[in-house]
């Protein structure tokens, strides 16, 4: 389908207070680190890309291209990061079953979307198997063999919250610390021994975490600071933020907030701020509660806002797949549509004087995934495990809807060594060549549990989480 023009959003009594600054003019993703890092979620630019890391595998099985193999206590949607020799990733601890009673209670039993499936710790998660039990663990592996190095006790209040539970959010390292955020808004500091160097709780500070469905925000550094977002409005009346601290010491370093008139639960978002430069500028690249937003990484100020998200100012329009920014584009997707193009730069409102394209087919468009870039084109992977292709600067198909055969998808696409990998629910990626033409290199299986987690790719390896077990695959 072609792309069509997105409505114009009216600058609301909230937008007219939002700060503005210098127009911009340029764009481009932070500097690449080196292939043996994987330090965050989406990889080191945080846009699921990397051109560094090659020789990565295309096939696998359960019993090939596996280098090691490594029990986990619980699933979970945390991402593994890597740095050199070490894993790092968040997850419950394994649940304890008492032995049962007389009369034991039945267990909720969870519908198909594993909305029935609520409850503490003990619970039943959506495929009918543990949530995990009630600590939230750091995990440290060593790379070489999986073997466990050290695990952490972070926070404790494990709860099942439609399709993930309370350990979420993905940590972040620079390679001499590492940071963690539970889904309870617990931070926490470890150097790489495991000693713990500060702690901050959201909850005691600032009220609340108040999305619908829990936190699953994860952190990112910039400059020296741990910038945590908190998109929030159905079960608050706190407002939306975000915040820095000084990453060695978790003081505060700012914290501004993020105003907006989205309705019920449209205020909240589950995504992860992109961190960019554009014209020399760093910036901080918000979405959700209906606005794109731009803040200065030194201050957290707001330097542009884009409406349009929600024309229809739908009550039900959370987020979920996280910001995308490449070559002086920046994409937000929504729920599902519309998904909507910016060119970079611009000041104040942006909404329509710096709108690229928008896609409007909701067929093709992500509710879960984030999509990615290469720079000319854009791929984005649908929740039913369809891939298709654009122009990236002008929203043009150059291929799909194409069906990669991998069912349900909430991983996020990631783009290394010339290849998309695509991680499905029962984690099967399907491996997909990049470049103008589809072509499916690789489907491959693993053990087919509960998963949701997005892959991290290092020196010709692949660190692949699913729900029992984490893998590192090579060729």
């Amino acid at each position: 389908m072609k792309p069509t023009p997105a409505p114009s959003h009216p600058r609301s009594r909230v937008f007219r207070r939002a700060v503005c600054a210098a127009a911009l003019c340029a764009c481009a993703t932070l500097p690449p680190t080196f292939a043996a890092h994987w330090p965050a979620w989406r990889g080191p630019n945080g846009d699921g890309t990397t051109t560094t890391v090659k020789n990565l595998p295309a096939e696998w099985s359960p019993t090939q291209h596996i280098k090691w193999k490594q029990e986990m206590p619980a699933w979970s949607g945390s991402s593994p990061v890597v740095w050199g020799d070490r894993i790092f990733l968040n997850t419950p601890s394994k649940e304890i079953v008492a032995a049962p009673a007389e009369t034991p209670p039945p267990a909720p039993p969870p519908g198909p979307d594993g909305k029935k499936g609520k409850g503490k710790g003990g619970g039943r998660g959506p495929a009918g198997g543990s949530i995990g039990g009630q600590e939230l663990l750091l995990l440290c592996l060593d790379r070489a063999t999986g073997r466990e190095l050290w695990r952490k006790q972070v926070d404790r209040g494990n709860e099942f919250k439609m399709q993930h539970n309370s350990s979420s959010p993905s940590p972040v390292t620079d390679g001499t610390h590492v940071w963690t955020v539970s889904g309870n808004g617990l931070i926490a500091c470890f150097d790489f021994a495991g000693t713990e160097k500060w702690r901050f709780n959201l909850v005691e500070k600032y009220g609340v975490l108040g999305a619908n469905h829990g936190y699953g925000t994860s952190p990112v550094l910039v400059d020296g600071k741990l910038v945590v977002q908190v998109l929030h409005g159905m079960k608050t009346k706190e407002p939306s933020y975000l915040l820095a601290l000084n990453a060695t010491t978790g003081a505060v370093a700012w914290r501004v907030e993020r105003p907006t008139d989205a309705l019920r639960e449209s205020p909240d978002a589950y995504t992860t701020p992109a961190v960019a430069v554009i014209d020399g500028r760093k910036q901080l690249v918000v979405l959700g509660g209906n606005y794109l937003t731009g803040h200065d990484a030194a201050t957290g100020a707001e330097l542009w806002r884009a409406g349009g998200l929600n024309p229809k100012n739908d009550g039900a329009f959370r987020v979920v797949p996280s910001p995308t920014v490449r070559d002086g584009m920046i994409f937000a997707p929504t729920r599902k549509i519309p998904l909507l193009a910016f060119r970079a730069g611009g000041q104040g409102d942006i909404s329509t004087s710096r709108l690229a394209w928008s896609w409007t087919d909701p067929r093709t468009a992500p509710d879960v995934p984030s999509p990615v870039s290469d720079g000319p084109r854009f791929y984005m992977a649908s929740d039913n495990g369809t891939l298709t292709c654009l122009d990236a600067k002008t929203g043009a198909v150059i291929y799909g809807p194409e069906d990669t055969g991998i069912g349900r998808t909430w991983a996020s696409p990631i783009l290394a060594d010339g290849k998309i990998y695509l991680t499905g629910q029962t984690g099967e990626t399907a491996v997909i060549q990049a470049g103008p033409a589809y072509k499916l290199l690789a489907k491959n299986a693993l053990d087919g549990s509960y998963t949701l987690s997005t892959p991290a790719f290092v020196d010709g390896e692949i660190i692949l989480r699913t729900g029992t077990h984490l893998y590192c695959l090579t060729q």
